[in-house]
């Protein structure tokens, strides 16, 4: 294990060594360390009166060496080598204490989500003579981030992607991949979003994408059929320029990266590379992505949802401001709920210069490194991942399984959202470097301007910002 494994930052330094006591003759030297993988919190070890003269220095190396074989044993006592790689417990170092129970926190989109979790929790819990405690965060981010800063996190949590690798870094994090044997199940994009420095932290409790959603009647009204679904970029100018009328646009979307970044990943770009490790925001290929979004805005047959006095997307098309929109597979709820005398289709978003593109969008079930029952947070997330229970999500609040293999049943099942699904095969993430999320957030600020803006001083600007990070 890597020293960090064992020893943990505290207000004290790890290690105190020669630590003199004024007026005294002797040496007092101090060794203050945490061993998390025995549970012991604080361990003193206090070498007092050695005798150690200062001009004697080989009996104080002596002193200093018999002190690191007392380490050593105290170590090898934990069952472990002493140090290794961050964060790759085995099923044999794992904590397994039942006593305190499971705390789970969610970010829920509402009651049929939450009703759902706590259901398959308790399902669990019962099954495995465990307690547990489900809870809905109201921003978990802050929640979470609260939680660690206490040393008091909760055990089981959604977990962003771009919120990983800061929780990561800091070893706030377990990372239980290797205990998970169908982990190669998953998409590899999804397994790369949720992965620090080759580590995998945590499983897609879901995944979503973005497809291109048309309204039917919009469609018909306009003259257009099935076979002027768009397939380029050229058709998907001219569709949008036959909807548009003196009451709504052709087409609608939110201003931000995850859904102009469609564009640029068809045009082969993205605000990164496809491995999630370079910056690429300034590419000729992300310049043309957003090229064609300023032409589309330019030719007035688009427009940005909040330049249509909506919130997104879903509300631009739900209230018949825009005959299509790129939403997610979430939009189907929505137009449910509070739209359903709506007729729609789901189709797959036209290919740019380099083919399809889209993107997509995950959560996972992340597990805290000092949960005193890893062993049984481990095994609630495989229970939540396993075909069954994500089937009964599904059908309780709409999500996607992030798993290959389930793709199909899912498939079959829900077959007016397969372009949702099939968007996995060619998708990309959103950047998840730590800090990643603030440069996201500064361009989708700058997004608002694009009309009156040039692309490539948008993307300039975002390149360097990127390329702190992206070292």
């Amino acid at each position: 294990m890597e020293r960090k494994n064992c020893f943990s930052h505290s207000s004290k330094s790890n290690l105190a060594w020669g630590k003199r006591n004024k007026g005294h003759a002797s040496t007092r030297i101090v060794v203050f360390f945490k061993l998390k993988f025995c549970n012991v919190k604080n361990l003193m070890i206090d070498f007092k009166d050695c005798s150690v003269r200062r001009r004697i220095m080989k009996r104080k190396l002596a002193v200093v060496a018999s002190t690191f074989s007392v380490l050593a044993m105290l170590l090898a006592g934990c069952g472990g080598s002493g140090f290794s790689s961050e964060n790759s417990p085995t099923s044999g170092s794992l904590t397994s204490d039942k006593t305190k129970g499971l705390n789970i926190l969610i970010a829920s989109s509402g009651d049929p989500e939450t009703k759902a979790v706590k259901k398959a929790v308790q399902d669990w819990a019962t099954k495995n003579d465990r307690k547990v405690t489900v809870s809905v965060a109201s921003d978990i981010n802050q929640q979470l981030s609260q939680g660690f800063a206490s040393g008091s996190p909760a055990d089981v949590f959604y977990l962003a992607p771009d919120q990983l690798a800061g929780y990561a870094s800091s070893g706030s994090l377990l990372a239980y991949g290797d205990q998970i044997s169908n982990r190669d199940d998953y998409y590899p994009s999804l397994l790369q979003s949720l992965t620090y420095k080759g580590k995998l932290y945590a499983i897609p409790k879901d995944v979503s994408t973005l497809q291109l959603v048309i309204n039917t009647d919009m469609w018909s009204a306009a003259g257009l059929t099935a076979s002027d679904y768009p397939k380029t970029w050229a058709q998907l100018e001219n569709v949008a320029k036959k909807l548009t009328t003196s009451s709504h646009v052709g087409l609608s979307f939110s201003p931000q990266y995850a859904r102009v970044g469609t564009f640029m990943a068809q045009a082969g770009g993205g605000l990164v590379n496809a491995k999630g490790t370079k910056a690429t925001a300034n590419s000729e290929q992300s310049l043309k992505g957003l090229t064609e979004v300023k032409k589309l805005i330019a030719s007035g047959s688009t427009a940005f949802s909040s330049d249509l006095g909506t919130g997104w997307g879903g509300e631009a098309f739900g209230t018949g401001k825009a005959a299509m929109t790129i939403e997610g597979n979430w939009i189907l709820g929505s137009l449910a709920a509070d739209y359903p005398s709506v007729k729609y289709k789901v189709i797959a978003l036209p290919s740019g210069p380099a083919g399809k593109g889209t993107m997509q969008f995950t959560n996972g079930w992340g597990i805290a490194e000092d949960s005193p029952d890893q062993k049984g947070a481990v095994s609630l997330v495989k229970y939540l991942t396993s075909e069954s229970v994500i089937m009964e999500f599904a059908k309780a609040f709409g999500i996607m399984p992030g798993n290959s293999k389930f793709a199909a049943d899912w498939e079959k099942e829900y077959p007016q959202q397969a372009p949702f699904i099939d968007g996995l095969k060619y998708a990309i993430g959103v950047p998840a470097a730590k800090g990643a999320s603030t440069v996201v957030s500064d361009f989708d600020s700058q997004l608002a301007q694009l009309k009156n803006t040039e692309p490539k001083a948008i993307l300039d600007k975002t390149q360097t910002n990127l390329e702190a990070i992206y070292k």
